[in-house]
């Protein structure tokens, strides 16, 4: 193919952060280009019901919010191209960013909305009941689980959390870690042994999510002993993998400041990033929420603050 297409603001990213971004810099006038990258939609097309975004009084579909936020974002005016990008030049302006098909995006201004996405233990029957009781989120799904009894794999910071979050709403949690000791910090582990609605089973790895089929329902995990090799089941509703995300910022290596986990480091009060006219957006930089409502906020934050800095410049 090998085009060229320029544009005062390119998106790379298509979930809440991307779209809301898009939004924005079309209502400003901005003419935006979103290049929607591999999956469309982001974590968000994975999830089934949501009950936590802000303006629904009923449960809504993860696919469906997404597909409306595209269909906003092209009613305002925004194009968008199904690509992915493989490629950024962020040495000079206008910034240049090549897309798998060949074609070639020059930017005046960039907004970063590529994601992340949770680590999972890899298993089929992970994969099987993912939405239908397993999950990667525990503020995002808790709430289904209230007077129930639930498991959360891992055994760090994330992992913790996401146990101490549970106990707001299940019965039970149990802590699954494959190994004798926490890698959590000191102060998270002391109020996970404290608190009584939480046991731990150290040395132990997920070998299988089991459930019935129709419908879909977790009932429990088959659970081996990494030291003995026994086997044994626990009974749960649901099963929180809390193993950690993978931000999705292989592209921007060298050419972006990122900390050592590989999330974009940025202004704590604006989307700015180390590259002026370069912002960044959504899960991507912020390892704390991981919501579907801050990445749009983010987005919004990120569509602003281009539009200022193209007017600072000159540009617009």
């Amino acid at each position: 193919m090998g085009s060229e297409v320029y544009t005062k603001v390119l998106i790379i990213g298509s979930g809440p952060a991307g779209y809301s971004a898009a939004v924005y810099a079309a209502r400003a006038n901005l003419e935006p280009i979103l290049v929607s990258g591999l999956e469309p939609g982001g974590q968000l097309m994975i999830t089934t019901d949501v009950e936590n975004y802000p303006g629904f009084a009923d449960v809504i579909q993860g696919p469906w919010l997404m597909e409306q936020m595209r269909l906003q974002a092209e009613h305002v005016g925004t194009k968008i191209i199904q690509d992915h990008i493989t490629h950024v030049d962020f040495s000079k302006r206008p910034f240049v960013c090549r897309g798998e098909d060949g074609k070639t995006y020059k930017a005046e201004t960039l907004i970063v909305c590529t994601g992340a996405q949770a680590k999972w233990l890899g298993l089929e029957s992970e994969i099987k009941f993912r939405g239908f009781g397993v999950s990667g989120c525990a503020t995002c799904d808790g709430f289904f689980f209230r007077g129930k009894e639930v498991a959360v794999v891992g055994g760090g910071n994330t992992a913790v959390e996401e146990a101490l979050y549970m106990t707001n709403h299940a019965s039970k949690v149990t802590l699954i870690h494959r190994r004798n000791q926490l890698r959590a910090e000191k102060i998270l582990q002391e109020r996970l042994f404290k608190n009584p609605k939480i046991q731990v089973i150290w040395d132990h790895v997920v070998e299988e999510v089991m459930g019935d089929e129709n419908p879909l329902t977790v009932t429990g995990v088959r659970l081996k002993n990494q030291k003995s090799g026994a086997v044994q089941t626990l009974p749960v509703d649901g099963v929180f993998i809390a193993i950690g995300h993978i931000p999705n910022t292989k592209i921007f290596k060298g050419a972006l400041e990122l900390d050592e986990e590989g999330y974009i480091v940025g202004s704590p009060l604006t989307s700015e990033t180390n590259i002026k006219g370069v912002f960044a957006a959504g899960d991507v930089r912020d390892k704390v929420y991981r919501q579907a409502v801050t990445a749009a906020g983010m987005g919004c934050m990120g569509a602003l603050d281009a539009a200022t800095f193209l007017q600072d410049e000159g540009i617009v």
